[in-house]
């Protein structure tokens, strides 16, 4: 799919036969990336297009030099700006591993963090021009990537926290412009692990409120079964953030997995107090 046709993942575009089986899908692909919970495996590159060896980053790269040539030009140049970051984060994805089990984004190595912390800095730059006419899909690939960076391919506690915090920046643009049982619930996800309960129950109410009332059961408990994952790792980063500060800060990736489960290692932290 080109990135110009991309679509929110839960756009059901009129037609509700199909968003019970929409929220379920992506339902069941978050409940399978979570932080805290590996249920099945599934493939992000489906879904948000990880992957695709040294030819695609190749030809990313080459995107980006077009764009950011004609941006030099044209330095306000929205849609110019929103296609250089799908490039940037295309390239980021390339060159990044998935755990071919879970789908788990890997470490990435530093050229593809650089081409990741590029791609929000022509995000950030494209926003201040957009605005409130920013781009749903846009965001929607925004979110996705850096959630999954987060629960996967983070190496410090605070490469998590502003994976996260992105994420739920970029969901909340999307969910506001097309706000259904979809993007409402990633929303919710997205407010549980910024440890922002009350936001993320309002979003999940609103979602549910979309779904068949048959059906709207099950959804409810598994977005249930996401906040209390986030109550643990909001607890427990809460409490690896007090260490790290006595500690004088500095935590490796190594000590940074044992108090959270490990992230990137496919490793489910610890039950829910």
């Amino acid at each position: 799919m080109a990135d110009g046709e991309r679509r929110m993942l839960f756009d059901t575009r009129g037609r509700r036969k199909n968003v019970i089986r929409v929220v379920y899908v992506i339902l069941a692909v978050l409940m399978g990336g979570s932080l805290f919970l590996t249920v099945g495996p599934f493939n992000l590159s489906e879904i948000v297009g990880t992957g695709g060896g040294g030819d695609a980053v190749d030809v990313f790269h080459e995107q980006e030099e077009r764009f950011e040539e004609k941006l030099a030009k044209e330095p306000d140049n929205e849609a110019l700006l929103l296609s250089l970051t799908r490039a940037r984060i295309g390239a980021g994805q390339a060159q990044t591993d998935t755990d071919p089990q879970t789908g788990r984004l890997g470490v990435p190595p530093p050229e593809a963090q650089e081409d990741y912390d590029e791609a929000i800095e022509s995000w950030n730059r494209y926003l201040k021009l957009a605005g409130d006419e920013a781009s749903p899909s846009g965001a929607v690939l925004v979110a996705q990537t850096y959630f999954g960076l987060a629960e996967g391919g983070s190496v410090s506690f605070a490469d998590v926290q502003e994976n996260l915090e992105i994420a739920l920046s970029a969901q909340r643009i999307a969910a506001k412009a097309q706000p259904n049982p979809g993007s409402l619930s990633n929303l919710a996800i997205y407010e549980y692990f910024n440890g922002n309960f009350e936001e993320g129950d309002k979003a999940a109410k609103q979602a549910l409120a979309g779904i068949p009332k048959a059906q709207a059961k099950e959804a409810k408990k598994q977005l249930d079964e996401f906040r209390k994952n986030a109550k643990t790792y909001v607890a427990q980063s809460e409490r690896f953030a007090k260490a790290e500060e006595q500690a004088g800060g500095g935590a490796s990736p190594g000590e940074f997995q044992n108090p959270f489960g490990g992230f990137g290692t496919g490793t489910p932290g610890a039950p829910a107090e």
